[in-house]
């Protein structure tokens, strides 16, 4: 999978592209994300690119969740609306 966060040097430009997010336990993003919106907080459980599994619970409403991420896991995930920024 490309992993345009660790291909590339850090970067804090602007976010290039944006998507929705439904939670799954068995499929990755598409784009390993650099950070997740939370629209409706909530725990949220993610895999990163080291397939290392992390559950961040009591996300609040409203958050960015600064976190390099290849997979939301439905298990485990009870905050809703959430996008991947890359």
């Amino acid at each position: 999978m490309s992993n345009p966060v660790t291909d590339q040097k850090i970067s804090v430009s602007p976010a290039y592209q944006f998507a929705s997010v439904t939670p799954d336990d068995d499929n990755d993003l598409s784009i390993s994300a650099r950070s997740l919106y939370v629209g409706s907080g909530g725990d949220i459980s993610v895999l990163n690119s080291e397939s290392s599994a992390v559950v961040f619970k009591n996300v609040p409403d409203g958050s960015f969740l600064p976190v390099n991420t290849t997979r939301v896991k439905a298990t485990d995930t009870t905050a809703q609306h959430i996008i991947a920024i890359y």
